[in-house]
């Protein structure tokens, strides 16, 4: 029998990450470590990178982990906008994933990675609303797009800053403020930041690591300076 596949789940959130991880716990995937804007430090083969709520340029970027890490890294996400795709790819990530698809579909494609394929599989259209996993304001009944755009507002970003980042228009992110606003009952930014630090839109620093699992990575040689 082969052995489960060894993982780190990244993520600035803890119950971005416990979702992450019960919705994986059914299927032949050891999480053997979780952590939030700190370089992965076990022995893994795959580390999921989920994207809620991540600003590039805080903490540790996608390119650290591609960099530090010596095992495979795989962008998990709901935001499927090609030049997000594009974006990671070109960071050195060897997979990106739906957060639409199945435990079993993850297995596969995680799987692929591991013979060596660069994988992108984008499901269909985002179906956050009722779908696995978990994140801060889903028990106010916020879509995953919607909490991610109140994580960025929580963290200071503008409407400009968040289209830009999210690689959607500013009125679309002014549409999804709205709707956001209606469902948590503020009506200025000033409310909706406060109402983030309130309900778990503050990012995590927390690091877990599995003890039964782990197995710690060796010290990366010190990278030379390109010539």
């Amino acid at each position: 029998m082969e052995q489960p596949l060894r993982i780190a789940i990244v993520d600035d959130y803890a119950v971005v990450i416990a979702g992450v991880a019960a919705f994986l716990a059914d299927e032949r995937i050891d999480v053997v470590e979780t952590g939030a804007s700190v370089p992965v430090v076990s022995d893994v083969d795959i580390v999921l990178y989920d994207t809620f709520g991540q600003i590039e340029g805080d903490g540790v970027d996608l390119v650290d982990f591609v960099r530090d890490s010596g095992a495979k890294v795989v962008v998990y996400s709901w935001n499927l906008e090609p030049q997000m795709v594009t974006q990671a790819l070109a960071a050195g990530a060897s997979g990106y994933l739906s957060k639409v698809l199945t435990g079993p579909e993850i297995v596969a494609a995680l799987q692929r990675v591991m013979n060596g394929e660069i994988v992108v599989v984008t499901g269909d259209d985002e179906t956050s609303v009722g779908g696995a996993g978990d994140w801060p304001g889903r028990s106010h009944d916020l879509s995953s797009r919607e909490a991610e755009i109140m994580a960025l507002i929580t963290q200071g970003l503008s409407n400009e800053e968040i289209a830009k980042r999210a690689f959607i228009g500013v009125n679309t992110v002014k549409t999804h403020i709205r709707t956001a606003y209606r469902k948590i009952g503020v009506t200025s930014r000033a409310q909706a930041v406060l109402w983030g630090v309130e309900n778990g839109f503050k990012p995590d620093t927390l690091r877990t690591l599995d003890p039964a699992l782990l197995l710690r990575r060796p010290p990366q040689p010190p990278r030379r300076p390109a010539p």
